[in-house]
């Protein structure tokens, strides 16, 4: 029996450090991990020019999925993607992203509007909630060649199955910025112990399979900048969203945390359980970004109201283009409207949006491959995709 379930109510009281060394005390072995091309400080690390060569083989896409799933449900619970964004092109766009991300933190400065963070002290970072939405609705394009990006796909599909949403959080950590205290993340990582400890175990096991966490580095990220710290394997412990507060936990954390430079487009996805924090930029002049990516299970619910109407209208007109140019393919037309529209039909109203020919009615991301597959004017999406959010409601 794993030492660290216990009876069918979780309680911190019986946390016990003992427990937690005994799963996070192992090695990472190149037979666990056959399709990365090198181990660093016990983290896989996947070289995207070869993923990329894969994805076309639909038994090696399977096999690459599959290893990622295990390495982030049983194995060291993160895994580095060197060159998700590759190439001249892809790197002008996180460029492009990076350039709007710092207009609207500016004006969040300017307009008293800036928000802090969770697990880190006010004025150590700045934040961007929902950048998602707003990257998307400001520069429609740049979202889309952003997020046509075939590694961010497939690394959420292989956690989450397909029909996943996407919501995004930039964060930049200033020139001095202290680093967060360990934590874990969303859902059970946002509730204080006391609120955690009234979810049954099952629970615990659940929610960090419905949310895949990742952060694209928008800038280089040697260490003295603060990259995220990881502490391998600590998903593993299952009454860990009670641990993680207390002080032999994070004393243990701080002695045996890893932490892993990035080049700017390098990426880093890790199952929401494993304890982490973001570093200390020890630099007096880099301001180190990220954009966080919190990919949300069809079966869950999103941190983040995001108006995806609102980003399929904005979107629409600039991947109607693309297709018509060949500017981009079907496939990332598809990694697009992942990233934009509703996936899930459901909740609905059944009495106005009936399920026809199916067992669930059209969801948006339906609605826009096929305005997009039979090219619609803009007009006529606007209007179809109005009427289905009437029919929601």
């Amino acid at each position: 029996m794993n030492p660290a379930r216990s009876a069918y109510w979780l309680k911190q009281a019986e946390c016990r450090i003992e427990d937690f060394v005994k799963l996070v005390d192992r090695m990472t072995k190149p037979s666990d991990v056959p399709l990365a091309a090198d181990i660093r400080a016990n983290v896989p690390v996947y070289d995207c020019t070869a993923v990329r060569g894969w994805i076309a083989s639909p038994d090696k896409r399977q096999a690459v999925m599959a290893e990622w799933g295990e390495v982030m449900l049983n194995g060291a619970g993160l895994l580095v993607l060197s060159g998700a964004f590759s190439g001249d092109d892809e790197l002008a766009t996180v460029d492009a992203a990076s350039a709007v991300f710092k207009t609207i933190i500016a004006e969040q400065i300017a307009s008293h509007s800036a928000r802090g963070d969770h697990f880190a002290k006010p004025g150590a970072n700045d934040r961007i909630w929902n950048a998602l939405e707003k990257l998307c609705v400001r520069e429609p394009e740049t979202f889309a060649a952003y997020y046509a990006n075939p590694i961010v796909a497939l690394v959420s599909e292989a956690w989450l199955g397909p029909a996943y949403q996407i919501t995004s959080q930039v964060n930049v950590v200033n020139p001095g910025g202290a680093a967060q205290s360990p934590h874990r993340d969303y859902h059970l990582g946002f509730q204080v112990p006391e609120v955690a400890a009234r979810y049954p175990a099952q629970v615990h096991r659940l929610s960090p399979v419905l949310t895949l966490q990742g952060a694209v580095a928008h800038s280089d990220m040697p260490l003295n900048t603060g990259p995220t710290l990881y502490l391998p394997y600590s998903q593993l412990y299952e009454p860990g969203y009670l641990a993680w507060p207390l002080p032999e936990f994070a004393a243990y954390f701080e002695k045996h945390h890893v932490q892993l430079p990035l080049k700017k487009g390098d990426a880093v996805f890790f199952n929401p359980a494993l304890f982490h924090a973001a570093g200390h930029n020890r630099t007096s002049d880099v301001y180190r970004m990220a954009n966080l990516l919190q990919v949300s299970s069809a079966y869950g619910r999103a941190m983040e109201a995001v108006d995806r109407t609102r980003m399929s209208l904005a979107l629409y007109p600039v991947l109607a283009a693309a297709r018509a140019s060949g500017a981009l393919s079907q496939a990332a037309c598809a990694n697009v409207i992942a990233a934009c529209a509703e996936g899930y039909a459901f909740p609905t109203n059944l009495d106005r949006d009936p399920p026809i020919g199916g067992l669930a009615p059209p969801s948006q991301q339906d609605l826009m491959t096929r305005a997009l597959r039979e090219a619609w004017p803009s007009a006529d999406f606007e209007s179809a995709v109005r009427a289905q959010a009437t029919r929601r409601c």
